[in-house]
């Protein structure tokens, strides 16, 4: 499973060094789909539920699901969100980022550093005895601290041989009692956030999910295992030189 996330993380890095203004985001799951394919990766979207991309790009409004599109072109301003997947051996890898293009309103700089932040304080959660709970409080206590939302209607997962995996990670404190984090389990966290509402609405095409009020959403997500240790961030994208090496 490391060396999945590591692909992943990768991936990510060489997008992030890409994202300007007036490239499209066809072009950025090409880019994504060309590299995957040359660690000898399957892209885990691409096809999943009919799924058209490698890539899920989300820009501003847009939460999370975006369809890559030769006619959609990032322009400055933006915030563009990231999500990408893969199958290596098995194993699946799954992270996003959300990126500035060029410069940003201060407001979306408040919120991309409100959302990644989150998702540190819920991955420093990932230890054995602790509840799932634990992490959704972190995460929501956090973000509403700070004047956003958290989306409600969809949540982090467990990862493994299979894409989405047990158990479901919401960024906000259910009732329902939350299983235990043991050894081993590993964990797509996943925080979307939003500068207005929680409330989002899906699109025509079946898969875009855009805020309902049309204010901007932001998206982080590592996947992290539970280790005797703490928690381990498989898809950190600081260490996948050292690994490959």
């Amino acid at each position: 499973m490391l060396e999945a996330n590591q692909i992943v993380a990768e991936v990510l890095s060489l997008l992030q060094g890409v994202v300007e203004p007036g490239i499209t985001t066809f072009e950025l799951d090409r880019i994504a789909e060309d590299l995957c394919l040359k660690r000898k990766a399957k892209p885990a979207f691409k096809g999943y539920r009919g799924f058209p991309g490698c890539l899920c790009v989300s820009l501003n409004e847009e939460v999370v699901h975006g369809i890559p599109s030769r006619k959609r072109k990032l322009a400055k301003g933006d915030i563009v969100s990231i999500d990408f997947g893969v199958c290596f051996k098995g194993f699946f890898g799954d992270s996003a980022i959300t990126l500035p293009v060029n410069g940003i309103a201060s407001d979306k700089k408040k919120l991309l550093q409100v959302t990644e932040n989150s998702l540190l304080l819920a991955i420093d959660q990932v230890r054995i005895g602790n509840r799932i709970s634990d992490i959704s409080k972190a995460v929501q206590g956090y973000v509403e601290g700070h004047g956003f939302s958290v989306v409600r209607q969809f949540v982090g997962h467990g990862i493994g041989t299979s894409l989405h995996e047990g158990p479901e990670i919401p960024n906000y404190v259910q009732k329902d009692r939350s299983p235990r984090i043991v050894a081993g389990m590993v964990l797509a966290i996943e925080p979307m956030v939003n500068m207005g509402t929680h409330k989002v609405s899906v699109l025509k095409d079946g898969w875009t999910v855009i805020t309902a009020d049309k204010m901007c959403s932001a998206h982080f997500e590592h996947s992290v295992a539970a280790t005797l240790d703490g928690p381990l961030v498989l898809s950190s994208r600081e260490n996948f030189e050292a690994i490959k090496k």
